[in-house]
């Protein structure tokens, strides 16, 4: 019964996050990208601290590790990271953007071996990760037609917010902190939705209230309640119960989902390259992180 549970919540994430990046493309035609971010992880950072406030006790930051922490996770893996990603994402498809998006495990893995050590690229692995950045040259299109239409221009963005993605990653796992996943997670999205209203206010963007359009009201709840703040909760649950490698698969459930759904609900094009893009990625993982996989496919027991 428990597995199924996980399999729920699994497919449940991947459909959330894969969801996020339609609503980033809906709610672009209503706020400027950075404002719009900076509206998301209000929402996301209310929910939780909320939510934290009633089922624990809700404290202030009071040691260095959650200092560094908020951080690593709000300056980096939310304040940069989404700041890119939603600026990025003006000039692409939500499919291409969430198959750029599929390298976060891969650079993750490069940034914590340069990082914290531990187990080094092989040859193998060192062909898997430049195989992963070939599939995002792929997806960039990076010809005359594909700077010209901006393309090339929105995969970089979002390549450089997946870097920060993964530094702030492997920056959270070397500090200690007194708070829980959940707790820290709030704090953090507090702090990086303020530093993304400071980066809007600073690159003059229009301030404005939230629109109560039904779509771009229904595309910013959707982001601030489902993709970022019950996703997030699902996400640490499915950490603690499945370890990293299984739960960071999600993470190539995620472009599928998006290039199915901006194609249906956006009528954004699915081209040739940007499937070649995701299998080169899927490949390039593959390679990368083969002993982990062969180790989690010999734990598999089948009926019968």
């Amino acid at each position: 019964m428990s597995r199924n549970r996980d399999v729920l919540l699994f497919v449940t994430l991947a459909l959330l996050w894969g969801g996020s990046f339609v609503a980033i493309e809906v709610g672009l035609d209503y706020y400027p990208p950075l404002l719009y971010a900076a509206y998301r992880f209000d929402v996301a950072a209310l929910a939780l601290l909320s939510y934290v406030s009633l089922s624990e006790s809700l404290r202030l930051p009071r040691t260095r590790g959650d200092l560094a922490a908020i951080g690593f996770g709000g300056g980096l893996s939310i304040a940069a990271n989404n700041s890119l990603l939603f600026v990025g994402q003006q000039y692409t498809t939500s499919g291409i953007a969430a198959v750029t998006y599929s390298l976060v495990p891969i650079t993750t893995a490069v940034v914590a071996a340069a990082w914290i050590g531990g187990a080094g690229l092989d040859a193998r692995g060192a062909v898997g990760v430049v195989l992963a950045f070939l599939g995002v040259g792929l997806v960039a299109r990076p010809d005359p037609a594909a700077l010209a239409d901006g393309v090339a221009v929105g995969v970089g963005l979002i390549a450089v917010g997946v870097l920060a993605v993964a530094v702030g990653s492997v920056g959270l796992r070397t500090v200690e902190t007194s708070f829980s996943s959940i707790a820290l997670t709030g704090w953090a999205m507090l702090f990086g939705g303020l530093l993304v209203h400071g980066f809007s206010v600073g690159l003059g963007e229009t301030q404005q209230l939230p629109v109560v359009a039904p779509q771009a009201l229904a595309a910013l709840l959707f982001l601030g309640l489902f993709a970022s703040a019950t996703a997030y909760a699902i996400y640490f649950t499915l950490l603690d119960r499945l370890g990293p490698f299984q739960i960071n698969l999600v993470s190539y459930v995620v472009p599928v989902v998006a290039t199915v759904t901006g194609a249906v609900l956006l009528a954004e094009p699915v081209t040739p390259m940007t499937v070649a893009g995701f299998a080169v990625i899927v490949t390039g993982f593959g390679l990368l992180k083969r002993r982990e996989i062969a180790a989690a496919a010999a734990g598999v027991r089948f009926p019968g």
